[in-house]
């Protein structure tokens, strides 16, 4: 069988099974695993040509690291938070010297429990964002943390893969020189590359932009040949692909670049994943079944544990902790690329690598039915969570008095402009909030506030439901909305009921549970915007002066 003809019948088989994939709601990237195992060399052994997939899988993790980069421009990595910063920092640390405990009781050598400690550490980027896609979270507040918490791992991986390639050359007594040595070489370039790109490549960029197809094949140089050079100074590919994107990222064209090479890397990630799961031993799977379901269970329920408490000690609410913990309860596609090139290193055996993609096996599907099935998962375990809570988080402002007679659920998004508004009407009002960043401000400026969710029946029961002439929900959960307002009718007919909502079928759903009004960002922007069409025709100076006024608010809002 020629080359062609192999790649051929393995990507045929790789489509049959990830449609199996598809209708089991699974990432196929679990798919990919499977197929390199059904074609490697314990099953049907179809995979022959092991060094020209080796070279296109490289290719694929070259490209994927490489959008990755894209995606981790400085003011990104600014915009996480100190939630993400602290509970990144917490959960990396202590799964690390948690996972270095257990592996090492299953048996394993330091040097080799390390490196599987330091694989169980990170999460899959690309499972957490396709499903909290999918589920319309990612602007949710835990959702914005998990998405801060992963950049951050990402970066701790980006480290690890500058350090690793160079520590395979060096002897014990040198290992603290070589690491210095290395991270000061690569701080050194990545700044001089990252000068370069403010003064020169984002020039060039912009030339290459009237392009699009010379934006693409300059993309895909910059990014392969990058990864060259930093292989040849000593680096890895990875690191360099990766550094490739960042230096990339602060042009204004990231997004189209990356958006333009995710079919280059869907296709030459899947051999990557392919040739991963091929490595896998059956003959080894008795021995290796346990050790895998263990480190499975570690990371699939002592992984969100760990985020749990880091963030309940940080003051944040029991469900945002919760489903942020169980988000990320699976080993990334940064894990295996890591195991691989500390296999490539010769720091572990090959033995080891198949471990931990057991492990991948094991916990991306089954961390994929966590993330869908949050809520309900959270509804469930609810009672035992508030016991296991260290940090008990419900507290008011000092000056707190029930006089009030408007609610407001949700400071961050528009709250400020509601707060105006009830201070003009001359409203009593409290504002109820669970983030501890909007508690703080609220704090600073004096407005009453309750820490609380609206998403705990308890919690809206002691609120007065009853007493309430308007109740404000900015919160674009439609679950918490249909609550808050269920609950709002139940004991009060006659209340003014305005809650947000992002689609219209659920808006109508709010609708029918006795909302009064239901806030449609979307749909009132554009209906704004018709009716200045209307308004202004095409009045240019018209246009200005409502850009400056829109742009002056955002700015403000932004701040």
């Amino acid at each position: 069988m020629t080359v062609f003809s192999e790649i051929g019948a393995i990507l045929f088989l790789a489509v049959a099974i990830a449609a199996v994939m598809r209708l089991l709601k699974q990432p196929l990237i679990v798919g990919h695993i499977l197929t390199g195992l059904i074609v490697g060399p314990y099953a049907l052994n179809l995979l022959h040509s092991t060094q020209t997939i080796e070279v296109f899988s490289q290719f694929g993790v070259t490209v994927l690291l490489f959008i990755v980069g894209l995606h981790l421009s400085p003011k990104v990595i600014k915009e996480v938070g100190k939630v993400s910063l602290f509970a990144g920092l917490a959960q990396v640390v202590v799964t690390f010297i948690v996972g270095l405990v257990v592996v090492r009781l299953l048996g394993f050598g330091f040097t080799t429990a390390a490196f599987i400690a330091i694989a169980l550490t990170f999460s899959s980027t690309i499972v957490v964002l396709k499903y909290l896609a999918d589920k319309g979270d990612l602007d949710k507040f835990y959702g914005k943390v998990t998405i801060g918490i992963l950049l951050l791992q990402d970066i701790v991986a980006t480290i690890l893969m500058v350090v690793l390639p160079a520590l395979g050359n060096a002897g014990d007594q040198q290992v603290i020189f070589t690491v210095l040595f290395v991270l000061m070489k690569g701080i050194l370039l990545v700044a001089a590359l990252y000068i370069f790109s403010q003064f020169v490549l984002s020039k060039i960029a912009s030339f290459l932009a009237y392009s699009q197809e010379f934006l693409f094949l300059f993309s895909i140089a910059w990014g392969v040949g990058l990864a060259a050079l930093f292989q040849i100074i000593g680096f890895s590919l990875e690191i360099g692909a990766l550094v490739a994107g960042v230096t990339l990222s602060i042009t204004p064209y990231a997004y189209e670049i990356s958006s333009r090479l995710k079919p280059l890397r869907d296709f030459f990630v899947v051999l990557f994943f392919i040739l991963l799961g091929s490595h896998i031993q059956l003959p080894m799977l008795g021995q290796q079944l346990v050790p895998a379901i263990v480190l499975s269970l570690f990371v699939l329920i002592g992984n969100p544990f760990i985020v749990f408490y880091s963030m309940n000690l940080l003051g944040y609410n029991r469900r945002v902790n919760f489903l942020t913990g169980i988000s990320l309860a699976q080993i990334s596609e940064f894990s295996l690329i890591f195991m691989s090139i500390a296999y490539t290193s010769g720091f572990i055996t090959s033995d080891v690598v198949s471990l931990v993609t057991l492990v991948g096996l094991i916990t991306i599907p089954v961390s994929t039915y966590f993330i869908l099935y949050g809520n309900d998962i959270y509804r469930f375990f609810s009672p035992l969570l508030a016991r296991l809570e260290i940090r008990k988080t419900h507290k008011s402002s000092k000056n707190y008095t029930a006089t009030h007679d408007t609610l407001l659920f949700g400071y961050d998004r528009v709250g400020e402009d509601f707060v105006n508004s009830f201070k003009k009407l001359g409203k009593r009002f409290l504002v109820i909030d669970f983030n501890p960043e909007s508690i703080r401000r609220l704090e600073g400026e004096g407005i009453l506030y309750k820490y609380g969710d609206a998403q705990d029946v308890e919690f809206l029961e002691e609120l007065g439901l009853a007493n309430m002439n308007l109740v404000v929900s900015t919160i674009a959960d439609i679950e918490a909305n249909t609550l808050l307002v269920r609950h709002t009718r139940m004991n009060n007919k006659k209340a003014i009921i305005i809650v947000l909502s992002q689609r219209i079928d659920e808006a109508i759903a709010l609708y029918e549970e006795g909302a009064t009004y239901v806030l449609m960002p979307h749909y009132l922007g554009a209906q704004y915007a018709a009716r200045m069409l209307v308004e202004f025709s095409l009045d240019f100076e018209k246009f200005e002066r409502a850009r400056s006024r829109h742009m002056e608010y955002l700015k403000k809002r932004y701040k």
